[in-house]
């Protein structure tokens, strides 16, 4: 179809594949003079305002660009920065709690239209994943600006994006007779952990990035509290109790790990 002058959304109707997936197959296929001439009539008709609506899909869906960050949309971002990804085939999302899978459906279903597609692993991960190439786009766009504009954003959308990153990459490390009390962070990228470090400062929880074990960690009785009050962990959110060095053995909410370790500091 390439070689007959189609376009990559022409290509994409008729077949009724994702752009993303016709993209792969057609991505080293020269254009032809025909479809050089009808890709610069497009775009013409589109600056006059004669071509499709930016962001619609040929396929239905669309999305709606924002140029002002709401907490709402922190928190989707932020996701995507840790245990989400953004690729050429889409918008990723992988985790284990429900809680946040419908988390972060609930928050795109604000900005996209289109239902994602849903894959549950045997170890009980489910990754969704929305297979649209503007939407990615545009919230690789959006996840770079937010690194950059985060410091500087009202301290409500901060929370947002550190509990994004605590649901994600976060963990209670509580085992009362070693008298381990700390919250724990993993992030590959140091700058990202230096990062989270500040924002923590700004909540008056003091922290330690080491770097080498690639997190940051918080200890003592009154940066756990603080951190339990200002921040905390998502309702709903549980830790893996199925896994074989699992201290508890069993699934509890991770708020509810953190308050037992708080209450530990009274006995």
């Amino acid at each position: 179809m390439r070689t007959k002058s189609y376009t990559l959304g022409e290509i994409s109707l008729i077949t009724k594949r994702p752009k993303t997936t016709v993209y792969f197959h057609i991505k080293n296929v020269p254009p032809t003079r025909k479809l050089l001439r009808k890709l610069k009539d497009i775009k013409t008709d589109s600056i006059k305002g004669k071509g499709p609506l930016k962001g619609k899909s040929l396929l239905g869906y669309k999305y709606k660009e924002f140029n002002q960050w709401t907490p709402s949309l922190v928190n989707l971002v932020a996701h995507t920065l840790f245990d989400g990804a953004i690729r050429r085939e889409g918008v990723l999302y992988y985790n284990r709690s429900q809680a946040l899978i419908d988390n972060f459906k609930n928050i795109m279903s604000l900005i996209y239209d289109g239902k994602p597609k849903i894959y549950n692993s045997k170890n009980g991960v489910t990754r969704i994943a929305y297979h649209n190439v503007e939407l990615s786009v545009f919230l690789k766009n959006k996840s770079e600006q937010l690194i950059i504009d985060i410091l500087k954003l009202p301290v409500n959308f901060q929370r947002e994006f550190l509990r994004a990153f605590f649901d994600d990459e976060g963990s209670v490390d509580f085992r009362p007779y070693d008298k381990k009390r700390r919250i724990k962070g993993y992030q590959h990228n140091t700058n990202v952990l230096n990062l989270i470090s500040k924002l923590l400062k700004n909540f008056g929880v003091d922290s330690c990035v080491y770097g080498r074990f690639n997190e940051v960690i918080i200890t003592k009785k009154e940066n756990i509290k603080q951190f339990a009050k200002e921040i905390n962990f998502s309702k709903g959110l549980k830790i893996n109790g199925q896994r074989s060095n699992s201290v508890w053995k069993r699934s509890f909410e991770k708020r509810s790990i953190l308050s037992n370790l708080l209450d530990s500091y009274q006995s």
